[in-house]
């Protein structure tokens, strides 16, 4: 039972300021994990929040173990909008004897929420916790795509042990293996050396560099769209608007466009699961690090409110289809367009192909994809999915 692995929260998270949470703030809707006996069922349960205090894999931020709470405090006070779905907070998870058993009640979790239909969402703790978060959609034997926010890659070499830099080395070298894709959004140069960003094209990868997102923000949607699991690394935010991270930068993204990204992915009918990391209290200041955490989790969940449910598989009849010729090209590139949402997709053809990756067959991608086609020119995310389908 999943209430073994979870220590009740303190229900003085029901107040704030010193007065009860009114009957519009979200606490008062939420229903939480605060005395042992009393779990949360999972009827019609949407989303799950949950805590991991846990920061021994990243030694340069000790102290993010501390900062759950914090956040559920400024959450929680929120005001309801739309959000008819059902939440639950599961509290937070027991820290394992090991870093290893805090990993694996993770993917325990994970893989019990799953097949349920509820988006876990992680409150971490250092950003390795994500490869716990991985494992559970290992045990489901998923393949998925994983989205970090990150100013590094965090590849690490292959004989270091798991912790918040080279965890994604892990998830990659690991058979069998169940990542198919990963993309960074938002890494700064200056951070990451040339052989770490050469792996990355050979493993034909999707990175976009800091400057390059910001002059177009609204081309992260289908990035994130394509996504099962995005992975937050709050020092990928500058310092002026996050500053409680012990490797906050000058530079990096605000924090409105940090809620904007987490509104495309709650919108997403493909994502699954969601984990924001490396709240440390200690360098915080005002509690607004808190503040903009709890604001994204908002603008996440009012994505998931927005969902359009008009994934192409999902309804035949709302969308246009597009089929575009380039020339040298063997296959003919088909683009689909929603008619809900004027969202749009390229469809992979996929004969001779693995079955494992028959789920990867539509891709999302953007207008500006279509229109570099009809210039007769292959879209980058297009060649990249088709060189790791080859």
């Amino acid at each position: 039972m999943l209430e073994a692995y979870f220590q009740p929260l303190d229900a003085g998270l029901l107040w704030h300021n010193g007065q009860a949470l009114p009957s519009d703030a979200l606490g008062t809707t939420i229903q939480s994990y605060y005395q042992e006996g009393k779990f949360p069922d999972f009827e019609g349960v949407r989303l799950a929040i949950i805590g991991v205090g846990e920061d021994r894999g990243n030694q340069l931020n000790i102290g993010a173990a501390d900062g759950m709470d914090l956040i559920r405090e400024k959450f929680y006070s929120l005001k309801v909008h739309q959000h008819p779905q059902r939440i639950i907070d599961l509290g937070n998870i027991r820290r394992g004897a090991t870093l290893e058993d805090t990993y694996a009640a993770i993917a325990t979790v994970i893989y019990e929420l799953i097949p349920l239909k509820i988006i876990p969402v992680i409150l971490g703790g250092s950003q390795d916790l994500t490869y716990g978060h991985y494992a559970g959609y290992k045990m489901l034997e998923q393949i998925i795509n994983i989205v970090s926010v990150d100013s590094q890659f965090d590849l690490g070499q292959p004989e270091d042990p798991v912790n918040a830099e080279t965890f994604l080395g892990k998830i990659i070298l690991e058979q069998p293996n169940y990542l198919f894709n990963f993309s960074n959004i938002g890494y700064q140069t200056y951070y990451v050396g040339t052989e770490s960003v050469e792996l990355m094209k050979k493993l034909f990868f999707d990175t976009f560099r800091l400057g390059q997102v910001r002059d177009d923000i609204q081309e992260t949607e289908p990035i994130v769209r394509n996504a099962d699991l995005v992975t937050v690394d709050l020092s990928a935010i500058r310092q002026s608007d996050a500053p409680g991270n012990s490797q906050a930068s000058p530079n990096g993204f605000f924090g409105e466009e940090a809620c904007q990204i987490m509104m495309y992915a709650g919108v997403s009918d493909k994502l699954s699961g969601l984990g924001i990391y490396e709240y440390n209290p200690k360098f915080d200041v005002n509690g607004q690090t808190a503040s903009l955490v709890a604001q994204m989790l908002w603008y996440f969940i009012e994505g998931v409110s927005s969902r359009k449910q008009d994934l192409p598989l999902l309804n035949a009849n709302n969308y246009i289809t597009y089929i575009v010729a380039i020339a040298n090209v063997e296959h003919e590139i088909t683009f689909i367009k929603s008619t809900k949402s004027d969202r749009w997709w390229m469809k992979l053809p996929m004969e001779g192909s693995r079955n494992r990756y028959l789920s990867q067959h539509l891709l999302p991608c953007s207008y500006k994809d279509y229109q570099q086609a009809c210039n007769n020119e292959v879209p980058d995310r297009l060649w990249n999915a088709l060189q790791k389908l080859a």
